[in-house]
């Protein structure tokens, strides 16, 4: 029968007697090198080796794997451990092949092995040399395999990443509902270890309850990460959190961080971003290729990236101990989702900052996103949002919340020293007397409501859900409407904290009172709380910004008339085309950030280093004396460069040109008019880089024609396509085509 009851308790379990004889420290040094272990580890290895069911929560980098990586090579037999990331499995074989002289003493069995390949597996699985099989839950499912199982000597099943079995989870996968089932089809008697680093009390309850763990010993480590500092900002303009982040980096420089945002555009567009400032940077997510994401995780590993701007697809199975930063540039879907993530800094218990950049406009987007899942998905996803927000928009200790959230208590009677709440914290306001009226309202309803609808009651909004059960005639109904919606949230909040109320683990998120909440009415006493930040001007959207990128940024127009009249100059004296210098778009660049160095100028549109140092004297020149004789404050320490779309684009059009693809293709899959398209390319062939567009320009331009306008462009004094037209009006060339050869002049005489 199990056991479900045993997870309210926050202590260890212990191990009174070993079944077993074997010298767990010794074989810790002859297997892997260690002379000890670490936290719970051995008493969790004990558990295991006498027969007993074992469910480990122990937060990322606590050592979770040698909990059945070591039980594994001392059983008779082989352990199969299930796991839901295959891309991760090859990388665990090999860690353990690295401690054997035996290749075969590990293996792993998923859909990306061909037939022969699996058939070798089984080979070794067969002759009794294996110790650790790992495998994908849909493997367990096969009937093939199950089969082929059952004629194997199992030691034990190890379930990792066991939250996954939870719907409350923050990472469901409906395949591992069937694992119990599998798991008795193979063999009943053998124990089971579950093991994950973030599982709330509900979903501690769900994994007992779901794998069918047989009275097991529960292992549950603090989620306490004394060493992270946790910090929320407002998300108020894009470009200025952007420069906020390019600062940040660049004061801790030679320092690793990860980045995490919502979408694969964005992580490409801040690793452009950074890139473009100065910073080693690449991006990372799932729409990939395989190989380059290998590659560019090598490189983060390596240190020959400083920054790794990622999704969520990265991180599973990283172990880079000196990560110092972890930032989120948009709100996570889940608490579980931000600790998981912020974890990975600072696994060497040195100092790891972990920044996150609170938009109410990615908050709706979370929501946006959930609006085509079925109904029961969209309500967890809701409740787990809800809580993502209320933890970015807490006055209280940061530590304390995140701790409370997986059911482990934090005393805040003193500064935790470590988050910015409690560096810079808020003033109290006495609440008593509306922690009573709170405590009644909750009482009147039944305790069979969550937070949302109490406030409303409090308030008294009527809503459909409050007509529906007739409360707008309860006495209570608006009993606290002299305070308005986020004072009751922060009260109600800061009441769960210091357990005046809990949250039932069974209807999650319904308010119950607790004995100290029913103490408390009878004896009252003061309760003191601080107000949530609402952080109302935190409006930041990263596509919007995107959209206006063109209308921002307020052009000087009398610098830039003065840099256009220099550029015909130099292109006069040079015996060259004024667009050759430098287009029409990169002297606007200039005249809106007043570039004075020859490294500032390089960060602008379409100015790659060699230009800057063939013509960019002058222009500086002129540039500085402008700033200086006319007061100009310029742009916040010129830290950011330029990256609008067409930067974002660059990749994809080379590689796209070097195939020949259709210029059509080209815009149609980048979402360009024809003309958008054509700047782009001009951009970057301003910068320095080739495209040979001949296959394009052939289709277009006849040869003879080509020629044509090639001595135009050698001799002409204008930038201006419109004047070209006129100039060859016989011919009746259109914009694309003299566009096109403008590009193919520039590709071989401009650089």
């Amino acid at each position: 029968m199990t056991k479900v009851k045993s997870i309210s308790t926050k202590k260890s379990a212990t191990v009174s007697k070993n079944k077993h004889a074997y010298d767990l420290s010794t074989a810790l040094q002859d297997m892997f090198g260690f002379s000890q272990f670490k936290g719970d580890q051995e008493a969790i290895i004990h558990s295991l080796l006498n027969g007993n069911d074992t469910f480990v929560i122990m937060p990322t980098g606590g050592g979770k794997s040698m909990c059945y990586q070591l039980p594994a090579m001392l059983l008779d037999g082989v352990a199969v451990v299930v796991s839901p990331l295959i891309a991760l499995m090859k990388n665990q074989v090999d860690l353990i092949r690295g401690y054997s002289s035996q290749d075969n003493i590990a293996h792993f069995l998923n859909s990306s092995l061909n037939k022969g390949q699996q058939k070798a597996v089984k080979a070794d699985l067969l002759s009794g040399n294996t110790k650790l099989l790992y495998v994908a839950p849909e493997t367990m499912t096969k009937e093939e395999n199950i089969s082929f199982f059952k004629d194997l000597n199992i030691s034990f099943f190890a379930v990792d990443e066991a939250h996954c079995i939870s719907e409350w989870g923050h990472d469901f996968r409906p395949e591992y509902r069937r694992l119990r089932e599998m798991m008795d089809n193979i063999n009943t008697s053998v124990p089971v270890i579950a093991l994950t680093a973030t599982a709330t009390p509900k979903v501690q309850s769900d994994i007992v309850k779901n794998l069918g763990l047989r009275s097991p010993n529960i292992f549950i480590s603090s989620f306490n990460r004394p060493n992270l500092m946790y910090e929320v900002l407002p998300k108020i303009k894009v470009d200025d959190t952007n420069k906020s982040i390019v600062r940040f980096i660049q004061s801790h420089k030679g320092k690793s961080g990860i980045i995490y945002t919502l979408n694969r555009k964005t992580t490409e567009e801040l690793a452009d971003m950074l890139k473009a400032n100065g910073v080693k940077a690449v991006a990372y997510h799932a729409g990939l290729d395989g190989k380059l994401r290998a590659t560019r995780q090598d490189q983060f590993l390596n240190e020959d990236v400083q920054v790794i701007v990622a999704t969520i697809a990265f991180g599973m199975g990283i172990d880079k101990p000196d990560v110092r930063f972890v930032i989120h540039y948009n709100i996570p879907k889940s608490i579980e989702n931000y600790y998981q993530e912020t974890g990975r800094a600072g696994r060497d218990g040195l100092e790891g900052k972990c920044i996150l950049y609170y938009s109410h406009k990615d908050v709706s987007k979370l929501e946006h996103f959930m609006r085509d899942k079925p109904l029961s998905e969209r309500e967890v996803g809701a409740q787990l949002i809800n809580e993502t927000v209320s933890y970015a928009e807490s006055s209280v200790c940061r530590r304390k919340t995140l701790l409370y959230y997986f059911g482990e208590h934090f005393d805040d009677s003193t500064s935790c020293g470590h988050c910015d709440n409690c560096l810079h914290p808020k003033e109290k306001v006495e609440a008593r007397d509306e922690v009573i009226t709170a405590l009644k309202v909750i009482s009147k309803l039944g305790e069979n409501f969550n937070i949302e609808y109490v406030i409303n009651i409090l308030i008294g909004k009527l809503t459909p859900q409050v007509q529906m059960y007739r409360h707008e005639n309860l006495d209570v109904f608006a009993s606290g409407n002299d305070q308005d919606a986020n004072f009751w949230n922060s009260l109600l909040r800061q009441m769960l904290l210091h357990e005046l109320l809990e949250k039932d683990i069974v209807e999650y998120g319904l308010l119950k009172l607790t004995k100290k909440s029913k103490a408390f009415l009878k004896k009252p006493g003061s309760f003191k709380i601080v107000l949530n930040n609402t952080f109302e001007n935190a409006q930041a959207d990263e596509d919007e910004a995107a959209q206006a990128t063109h209308a921002a940024g307020a052009l000087d127009e009398a610098l830039f008339e003065s840099l256009k009249t220099l550029r015909k100059k130099v292109a006069t004296e040079k015996k060259l085309p004024p667009f050759v210098i430098f287009l029409e778009s990169s002297l606007e660049d200039m005249a809106t950030m007043y570039p004075t160095t020859m490294e500032e100028l390089e960060k602008i549109s379409g100015v790659s280093k060699g230009k800057a140092i063939r013509y960019g004297k002058p222009f500086l020149d002129l540039i500085r004396a402008y700033v200086e004789e006319n007061d100009i404050i310029r742009p916040d320490d010129f830290v950011m460069k330029s990256v609008a779309n067409r930067k974002n684009n660059k990749i994809f059009i080379i590689q796209n040109v070097d195939k020949k693809i259709p210029l059509e293709t080209i815009a149609k899959q980048k979402e360009l008019r024809l003309d958008e398209l054509l700047e782009e390319m001009e951009t970057i062939v301003a910068s320095g880089t080739k495209l040979n567009l001949n296959y394009a320009i052939e289709e277009m331009v006849d040869e003879y024609e080509q020629e044509e306008i090639i001595d135009y462009f050698k001799g002409c004094e204008t930038s201006s396509l419109q004047v070209a037209q006129e100039e060859l009006a016989d011919s009746n060339f259109n914009w694309e085509q003299l566009k096109l050869m403008r590009i193919k002049f520039l590709c071989e005489y401009g650089n």
